[in-house]
């Protein structure tokens, strides 16, 4: 969309700082009321991203890899995602141990440690082996979809669309008919995002208003630690980004603006799905590839969520004062590898990973009382953080392909281009 859109998100979320604070100083009695009310707002506009993001990544997904051809070139592909992932994950992680043991914001805590024996109320038992291996198989792919399980789908999506390759004589009707709703989704998407900067001021006004701007300065030395690795993060990503893809890298960090920010106002890397895919199709990432990766990239690099997972778990020990000795440390980096894998689909996924990791190394579980009241503003940079990794995944492995064109122009409120409909890659000009 247009720069005058993401004037319009920017002066939500600073017209719902402004309105949060004043109902939160002012209203003492009703604020809770007021947020619960303007949260609906948001609320709403969260459950029409859910609303279009099953058969916007089915229909994608389906196309995208029924004209990949060989199963070999699909297996090529999922080998450099996942290699890709793993690898940001422990940069990631590594990044927020190596911070943490650095700022040591946890050293001296000032406020009141909650007791140990403390319960959360988090699921910690959300996350085992087995759980995850059978989450992977969707038992209904109509139930998958009404849950938004994005794995699920994606698996599902392969098993179809190789079939439909092995057919394709009597899958040409199909995938002309996936093709098209892939077009009218990515239309869709363009109608619901006119109500982004109205989320977004629901959003940020809502949590203002509940919370209130004085209670960051309670853990301030945490946040800012937190947020300055987040930055630290964020130009890695950037320098390795201008490294693999060259100096029009520039060109797509313009082009996320919109999701990035909506991520941040919202706090969910979900609601930004739709524009982040078609910010990359007009980058010039091969709808198959961007199709195939990005949905994947939702449940396997969440770069913001891993560096928190060990940034928070450190902090923890550190406010209760227990020792934590590398080989601990590095213990625990592993185990958070693992286990933050299989929690898709799990609410407030990165707090239950924490709780599950927490338990395994006799550090209270209570700890995470101290940060909770706060996870949602932690919440806005790892979102918008998870963002950015999904695209230079998606954008490094579509230049890997060789499958990374020119750059598409757009209109406000357009699709992806008529050249570049779902599945399909128009003759490329060369490889940027």
């Amino acid at each position: 969309m247009s720069n005058r859109f993401t004037q319009y998100i920017l002066g939500a979320m600073v017209l719902g700082i402004i309105m949060g604070s004043a109902i939160y100083n002012f209203l003492p009695d009703t604020r809770a009321d007021w947020a619960s009310s303007i949260n609906l707002i948001a609320m709403m506009f969260l459950r029409l991203i859910k609303m279009i993001i099953a058969p916007l990544v089915f229909a994608t997904l389906v196309g995208g890899i029924a004209h990949m051809g060989s199963g070999a070139k699909l297996g090529r592909i999922f080998a450099k995602t996942m290699g890709w992932f793993i690898s940001a994950s422990f940069v990631s992680l590594m990044l927020g141990l190596i911070m943490v043991n650095l700022l040591q914001p946890g050293a001296n805590f000032p406020g009141t440690l909650p007791a140990a024996g403390q319960s959360t109320g988090l699921p910690v038992s959300a996350f085992s082996i087995e759980k995850f291996l059978t989450h992977l198989i969707p038992t209904s792919i109509a139930d998958a979809m009404a849950q938004n399980e994005i794995l699920q789908i994606v698996i599902f999506a392969v098993f179809f669309s190789v079939a439909m390759g092995a057919m394709p004589e009597r899958s040409k009707p199909i995938l002309a008919l996936i093709d098209d709703i892939g077009h009218i989704m990515l239309k869709v998407t363009s109608y619901v995002m006119l109500f982004a900067p109205l989320a977004v001021w629901a959003a940020i006004t809502a949590t203002v208003a509940k919370n209130g701007l004085l209670v960051l300065w309670k853990l301030v030395v945490f946040m800012g630690g937190f947020y300055l690795s987040l930055a630290l993060l964020w130009t890695i990503l950037v320098i390795v980004g201008f490294i693999v893809i060259g100096p029009r890298y520039s060109h797509l960090l313009k082009l996320i603006r919109e999701p990035l920010m909506i991520a941040f106002s919202t706090a969910s890397s979900e609601a930004a799905y739709p524009k982040t895919l078609e910010g990359l199709n007009r980058f010039g990432a091969s709808s198959r590839i961007s199709s195939f990766v990005l949905p994947l990239g939702y449940s396997f690099n969440l770069d913001g969520t891993m560096m928190y997972c060990t940034f928070a778990s450190i902090f923890i020990a550190q406010s209760y004062h227990i020792d934590m000795p590398l080989g601990t440390q590095l213990a625990m980096l592993a185990t958070l590898m693992i286990t933050s894998k299989g929690v898709a689909g799990v609410p407030r996924a990165s707090l239950v990973v924490i709780a599950s990791t927490l338990a395994q190394f006799n550090i209270p579980e209570a700890g995470l009382l101290m940060i909770m009241g706060i996870d949602t503003f932690l919440d806005m940079g790892r979102s918008a953080t998870n963002v950015i990794g999904n695209t230079l995944a998606t954008s490094v492995v579509a230049k890997w392909e060789g499958e990374l064109g020119p750059e598409h122009a757009m209109g406000p409120g357009d699709a992806v281009p008529d050249d570049m409909v779902p599945g399909e890659v128009p003759a490329m000009a060369g490889h940027g």
